[in-house]
């Protein structure tokens, strides 16, 4: 099988040297894709260009990203290609940066633009526009292909967490959805529809379930 793994984090620049980002390592996703390589699936792994997991990485291509229009532009470029199974484990900002704003003398706020913003005119405002879901979209350009989300839930408890996963799944048309975070507690929660979650204690259970989940085809729910 052709499979698509996405990792780490992308960013959103503020000015040249600035950007939001989030504290996603790429770990989990590097651990998925050397996983299913060794099951003698042909891997690709987009990473995040800040992804802080050093490796090692397994034999398999790797192309970094950036932003999230970026990684959503990979993703239309391989549409043209043969993709059996998608794994989204990236951490998507939800939020870019739209104006900034300062505050003239005369109390009015002035949009600002600068290769590097400077403190010297005091506070300035910074504007966050919600990026578009990336998810969602994938069903249409990969009509065929199985597709796994990701739900990391820290507010909430257990129940609610795996609500907003079957929310995803009814959303973007996916296959699954893989929930974790502080919301759900220990381990990692796969929910598929018509199914029972089924738990999974660590990474390296979760890395050889999703590798048994590209071998039930037909995929599309």
């Amino acid at each position: 099988m052709n499979c698509l793994v996405t990792a780490g984090p992308t960013y959103e620049p503020l000015d040249e040297v600035r950007r939001l980002t989030n504290f996603s390592t790429g770990r989990l996703g590097a651990a998925l894709a050397s996983h299913l390589r060794s099951r003698g699936h042909n891997v690709t792994l987009l990473l995040g260009e800040q992804a802080t997991y050093p490796g090692p990485f397994g034999d398999h291509p790797i192309e970094r990203f950036t932003t999230t229009a970026r990684l959503l532009e990979q993703f239309q470029q391989r549409a043209r290609s043969s993709v059996d199974a998608i794994f989204h484990a990236a951490a998507v900002s939800d939020f870019s940066f739209g104006k900034v704003l300062e505050q003239a003398a005369s109390g009015e706020w002035m949009e600002v633009r600068s290769g590097k913003l400077t403190t010297r005119g005091g506070t300035l405002r910074a504007e966050l526009v919600p990026t578009p879901k990336i998810l969602p979209q994938l069903r249409s350009l990969y009509p065929d292909a199985l597709i796994v989300g990701w739900k990391f839930e820290v507010e909430g408890g257990r129940d609610q967490a795996i609500d907003r996963a079957l929310r995803q799944i009814k959303d973007s048309r996916s296959n699954a959805c893989v929930v974790n975070g502080a919301a759900y507690g220990t381990g990692f929660g796969l929910l598929q529809p018509g199914r029972e979650l089924r738990h999974i204690p660590d990474a390296a259970a979760l890395c050889e379930c999703l590798a048994e989940r590209v071998s039930e085809p037909p995929f599309p729910s």
